[in-house]
């Protein structure tokens, strides 16, 4: 089998990128947190491939999200027994001030599939997350909106 120009260059870029991925502090865990990208159209194709992904879009803002409680109230009543009242963590879940959950390292699709899907322990030592029962999409929007607020509020912790 030989491979092409064009062949070479991608599996090099591919190599590169997982490269500058581990060399940054990627693992397996993280590559399920990672949203799948669009396939670039090429001179054989008519269209992209679809994107394949279970990530529900943002929701637009409706009557329905306004109806519901803001983002504080609903994190105080599905996440703080676990993350603390003021997002700092407890005996049984870490802080949402930590370093690791800026938004370079756990995007807002991390938190998606976390609190809709539960995820495996792999920065901390409390256990694997269940999925947050009866939270909806929207409430889930209003969630990370406000853990985002207060960590730009607060700043991060080490």
């Amino acid at each position: 089998m030989t491979l092409n120009r064009h062949d070479l260059r991608l599996s090099a870029a591919i190599f590169a990128a997982c490269a500058i991925a581990f060399a940054c502090g990627a693992d397996v865990n993280d590559a399920r947190d990672a949203s799948v990208a669009q396939a670039e159209p090429t001179e054989t194709s008519a269209a992209p491939a679809p994107t394949v992904t279970s990530d529900p879009p943002a929701p637009p803002t409706t009557a329905a999200a306004l109806a519901i409680p803001d983002g504080a109230a609903v994190y105080q009543q599905y996440c703080a027994e676990c993350h603390g009242a003021d997002l700092r963590g407890t005996d049984k879940g870490p802080s949402q001030l930590s370093i690791i959950y800026e938004p370079n390292h756990h995007g807002d699709y991390a938190y998606r599939v976390a609190i809709r899907d539960g995820v495996r322990e792999h920065h901390w030592w409390f256990g694997d997350m269940p999925p947050v029962e009866g939270i909806t999409d929207l409430e889930i929007e209003k969630v990370i909106s406000f853990v985002r607020s207060e960590q730009e509020r607060l700043g991060f912790e080490e």
